[in-house]
This record gives structure tokens, C-alpha cells and sequence, in this order.
């Protein structure tokens, strides 16, 4: 398995951007599909953005394409999230996920390793 650390969060303007990293443990990170996912109080954990394990292939969910941006940095050990354009709407916490399978998996139980999440609060 591998540990997950996010960090990056904070509160930010509608309009305004934010990069969120995730910093993993251990000498296997490129075996790991990476995704993002995130949280409001009262809601389901729902999928924001997926990468392969070379960064060849993305996916982002269909309400932050053209804002948001997945990448990683294998030699780092790190994921990030690029989040411009930032609305209200995406205030919630972010998790870092990894499963260690090819596929660029989507659904919050296809990942079996978590961050501990970090707050993103976008104010109008």
C-alpha cells in the first residue's frame, strides 16, 4: 500500500485558482492510477479527475472539465490538481486516492488508499 498526504487547500475567490499536491510514500508510486475526489458536508464523495500510472491518460468529471487538470510527477512521487475558475460550487474537501491497477478507474470504491484530505473554500 501506499500513503497519501494532500496539501494545497485553502480558501480562494470565485474566479480565482488553487493547486492541490499529493505527496505519496514508497518506492511503487508508478504502478498507481491516481484520482482526485471530493466531499461537501451532507453529500456523497464524488470523482473529480483520474491519471494513469505514466500521466498518458486523464479523465475529469463532466463539471470541472475545462477548469480543472490532473498531472503527476513520477520522479516527485507526486499527484496535482490544477483548479482554475473556481466556483462556489467546488468547495469541499479534496482527497487524493490511489489504486494500484492500469486501468483509470472512476468510482470511489475501485480505490483502496486514501489521503486524509485537504479544505478548499471558494467564496463569491
Amino acid at each position: 500500500q501506499v500513503q497519501l498526504v494532500e496539501s494545497g487547500g485553502g480558501l480562494v475567490q470565485a474566479g480565482g485558482s488553487l493547486r492541490l499536491s499529493c505527496a505519496a510514500s514508497g518506492r511503487t508510486f508508478s504502478r498507481y492510477t491516481m484520482g482526485w475526489f471530493r466531499q461537501a458536508p451532507g453529500r456523497e464523495r464524488e470523482f473529480v479527475a483520474a491519471i494513469s500510472r505514466s500521466g498518458g491518460i486523464t479523465k475529469h468529471a463532466d463539471s470541472v472539465k475545462g477548469r480543472f487538470a490532473i498531472s503527476r510527477d513520477n520522479a516527485k512521487n507526486t499527484v496535482y490538481l490544477q483548479m482554475n475558475s473556481l466556483k462556489p460550487e467546488d468547495t469541499a474537501v479534496y482527497y487524493c486516492a490511489a489504486r494500484d491497477t492500469p486501468a483509470v478507474v472512476t468510482n470511489t470504491y475501485e480505490y483502496n488508499n486514501w489521503g486524509q484530505g485537504t479544505q478548499v473554500t471558494v467564496s463569491s
